[in-house]
């Protein structure tokens, strides 16, 4: 259901992304009005969470009905400890064509009463709430001047980022996300010693109720949205192999690419920040994962000069891996839910070249027969199918291939693409799926689920 605003961008970006939803060739094919309409749901449902939650399923360390079990044990026991809180219904159902997912069905919006005692969270906080998590201290920036922990507050999400860190009450542009119980004193929170961490407000009547994993089974269930899961398994990765995941932070599909390689062969990952580096062997220290080597390195600089070079890090010589995952930096303009950007049209279109030279890099490293998939987690044209065109032009090697498993749209018209080469590529679309209701809350979950996602775009190559 619309209860938010739609997604609050620059003037000059929505255009842009409005030039892109009505470029000439979807205006021949659907109308303006069709198309028009499509623009506008975007806008709206990207403010919006999915209706599910997503949990990728470690069974490369045990069965999916066994993690089912344990997943639904653990969080009755979260209900019956949280005692403040409402009774979550805990019902999670596997997905039918993709064997380590569960899903599980998100309550809301549901009718939640304002409090008149309030707490301002940043958008980037308030969007994890809306998810299922509870405040964590760090994203408070206002709150009563005289709250004490104990106290019982309403939760409002700041759009632009205007409210000044320390205020005691914020007029500007907001939302409800829902009602909490404060667990520190306002004095700890702004206090002028180490910031806080942990829990500052621990939601019990969320505006959207799903239930909070917060060191719920931390090696069997792995948070992650729906076609990320679906990027590891259209690579294919196989026992054995030698995969590169160019960059690779935080680690969620270099895990998934090790699970799905049974834990034997390597997969080399890449990133440029050193901390995100720790995090992705964190992450696979605690999915039990030993296949996995992380080094912090510019991917584009990752093949070597000296093809004779042999090194256990980069860079590498050209033509050393079996596989290559390019999950490139984007834009970000598909994250959900997301109920403003602050970005301009020019920090928006500068991903472009940058993802040419990661481009570049992955199509040397590839060796021949490989695998090259490219992912984003974006809507524009530019950044997706603009991209496609311009790789099968530049690399004559490089051909698309279908992908499997196949549950999003197809590539969306614009960029001089072939209509068999659209229906290679799997643009994930919430937009098309959305009404005023939301989503078709008719249909079975598992189909809800693979049209209520974020915004992402999927391309496979084979390097001939």
């Amino acid at each position: 259901m619309s209860i938010f605003p739609r997604i609050s961008l620059k003037p000059e970006v929505t255009d842009f992304l409005r030039n892109v939803f009505l470029n000439k060739e979807v205006l021949a094919a659907v109308g303006h009005q069709e198309a028009e309409s499509r623009f506008q749901k975007l806008l709206t449902c990207l403010s919006h969470p999915p209706s599910y939650t997503c949990v990728r399923a470690s069974t490369h360390l045990a069965p999916l009905e066994e993690i089912q079990h344990k997943l639904e044990e653990e969080l009755k026991k979260q209900q019956m400890c949280n005692s403040s809180a409402e009774e979550i219904s805990v019902q999670i159902l596997p997905h039918p064509r993709i064997p380590d997912v569960l899903l599980l069905p998100v309550d809301g919006p549901r009718p939640v009463k304002q409090l008149s005692s309030e707490v301002v969270v940043g958008a980037q906080c308030g969007s994890a709430v809306l998810r299922g998590a509870h405040v964590f201290a760090p994203g408070i920036v206002a709150s009563p001047k005289y709250m004490k922990a104990g106290d019982v507050v309403s939760v409002f999400s700041d759009l632009e980022g205007r409210c000044t860190r320390g205020a005691t009450s914020f007029e500007g542009k907001r939302v409800f996300v829902g009602n909490g119980v404060a667990q520190m004193d306002r004095s700890r929170i702004f206090g002028t010693g180490e910031p806080p961490k942990g829990i500052g407000v621990q939601m019990v009547e969320p505006l959207y109720l799903s239930p909070s994993f917060d060191g719920v089974l931390p090696s069997l269930a792995f948070l992650q949205n729906l076609p990320s899961v679906v990027v590891g398994h259209v690579l294919g990765p196989r026992p054995g192999e030698r995969i590169l995941d160019m960059c690779a932070a935080p680690g969620g599909k270099t895990c998934h690419i090790a699970a799905l390689m049974e834990d034997q062969g390597e997969v080399v990952a890449l990133d440029r920040i050193r901390n995100k580096i720790d995090r992705i062997l964190q992450n696979a220290q605690t999915l039990h994962l030993r296949s996995i080597k992380a080094f912090c390195f510019n991917s584009t600089q990752a093949v070597s000069s000296d093809p004779a070079q042999e090194t256990e890090g980069p860079p590498f010589p050209p033509e050393s891996f079996d596989r290559v995952l390019l999950d490139a930096p984007c834009s970000g303009l598909g994250q959900r839910p997301n109920m403003g950007s602050t970005w301009s049209l020019k920090e928006i279109c500068s991903y472009q070249p940058l993802q040419r030279k990661l481009f570049h890099a992955a199509v040397r490293l590839l060796k021949k027969g490989g695998v090259l998939v490219y992912s984003t987690c974006t809507v524009t044209l530019a950044e997706n199918e603009e991209q496609v065109a311009w790789a099968l032009d530049t690399f004559p090697c490089l051909t698309l291939q279908p992908q499997e498993p196949h549950i999003g749209a197809g590539g969306m018209l614009g960029a001089g693409l072939s209509p068999e080469q659209l229906r290679l590529l799997q643009r994930f679309s919430p937009e098309l799926s959305w009404d005023q209701t939301g989503t078709d809350r008719a249909a079975p979950l598992p189909c809800r689920a693979d049209r209520d996602t974020i915004g992402f775009f999927i391309a496979k190559f084979l390097k001939n």
